[in-house]
């Protein structure tokens, strides 16, 4: 099998059903779906096994990643969020061949907010420019999209469970220092949502990073959580 695709889960039956409508359609058809669910008390598990996933248990992003990846056939895998979505059906087959062709070990693609506001598509437009700007220094990839061969994924021990904030940015920078190779994939954008933007409020979030980016660069991975986080969607039973 060519691609694994994880997604770590927590209540996500509102938007889960989207993405894997989606890669249903894909025009690539060489892969296969692991959720690894953080114990939902929705119908996040039913629903995905339903659609043909593998359903796993999970955790938080970090740890659920590496529950999906440690069950992986794929000579590749696609780490993906639950609230994001293909652009169109050649996503993957371009995305995959762009990887290869390109000599990539780890990747990332652009990002374009499902948002018709002025300031999401600047603000997304401004992080897709420092991932490329930084690539080669010092890379950078959202949780929302990470590609990895396997073999990579696996000699760098996956994601380090014990840093839990900008998890995604240590994976990647970590494997840029132990040799392997990065790049920023420029065939297709991702379509991500902007949910966490709207919840928490956008100018709060570019904080957040900012801060998040500096301490890195300072004191090294966060192992201690800085802020009050809730994964996934809404508890349905709360």
């Amino acid at each position: 099998m060519k691609v694994s695709i994880v997604i770590p889960t927590k209540n996500e039956e509102g938007l889960l059903p989207r993405l894997l409508g989606a890669l249903a359609t894909q025009t690539f058809r060489d892969f296969e779906i692991i959720v690894a669910d953080a114990f939902s008390t929705d119908r996040t598990r039913e629903i995905a096994a339903s659609m043909g996933a593998r359903v796993i248990d999970g955790g938080m992003p970090g740890p659920g990643r590496n529950f999906g990846a440690k069950v992986a056939k794929g000579d590749l895998v696609f780490f993906m969020d639950a609230d994001v979505l293909p652009p169109n059906d050649r996503f993957l087959e371009e995305i995959v061949a762009e990887f290869v062709m390109r000599g990539a070990d780890v990747a990332t693609c652009k990002l374009k907010p499902l948002s018709d506001r002025a300031d999401d598509q600047f603000g997304h437009d401004v992080y897709n420019n420092f991932v490329r700007a930084t690539a080669q220094v010092r890379p950078h990839a959202p949780g929302a999209f990470i590609i990895a061969k396997r073999v990579v994924h696996e000699a760098i021990g996956g994601f380090d469970e014990a840093v839990v904030f900008i998890e995604d940015c240590e994976y990647v920078q970590r494997a840029h220092k132990n040799g392997f190779r990065f790049r920023q994939m420029k065939s297709q954008p991702l379509l991500v949502s902007v949910r966490r933007l709207e919840k928490d409020g956008r100018w709060r979030i570019a904080a957040k990073y900012l801060y998040g980016e500096i301490y890195m660069i300072a004191k090294g991975p966060f192992r201690h959580m800085p802020y009050e986080y809730v994964m996934g969607g809404e508890d349905k039973k709360r």
